[in-house]
């Protein structure tokens, strides 16, 4: 009888001991998820009630869930009207739209038949007179001397 009575001791310890797992901060994946739920809810109401655009909600806070927020912004939109409360400006500026990346074009080349040269399905023509100077840079060959 001693020994049932340590037992039911030890397992009335264990009881109070898991009990107490809420108070010491250990958090379960299912409280983990209803957290973040309520955060992204109170993130909808807070943008609905500082007069954004769900869009720009979503752009802000990428990491929250988006049906939570909808279901946060739309909450306080009805309230809002209910109550015919108006919103507050918000301090956080809108942020610029992105604009659409476009490759970039080379800057264009100055065309030869802007220089009076001779174009060539687009290339510059050589002319014979041109080929000798371009080739020696100025430079005089042998046969020259």
């Amino acid at each position: 009888m001693h020994t049932r009575t340590i037992l039911n001791g030890l397992a009335l310890v264990a009881v109070v001991m898991l009990t107490g797992c809420d108070q010491l901060g250990i958090e379960t994946p299912a409280k983990s998820q209803e957290r973040a739920l309520a955060e992204a809810k109170a993130i909808g109401s807070a943008c609905r009630h500082a007069m954004r655009a769900i869009e720009d909600c979503y752009t802000l806070n990428p990491k929250a869930d988006k049906s939570a927020v909808y279901g946060g912004w739309r909450e306080m939109d009805e309230y809002m009207r209910e109550n015919k409360l108006d919103g507050i400006a918000p301090v956080v500026p809108r942020p610029p739209p992105e604009a659409p990346s476009k490759p970039k074009k080379a800057a264009p080349k100055p065309s030869a038949a802007e220089d009076g040269e001779e174009v060539v399905d687009g290339e510059p023509a050589a002319s014979d007179a041109e080929e000798p100077a371009a080739k020696g840079k100025g430079k005089k060959s042998k046969a020259d001397h």
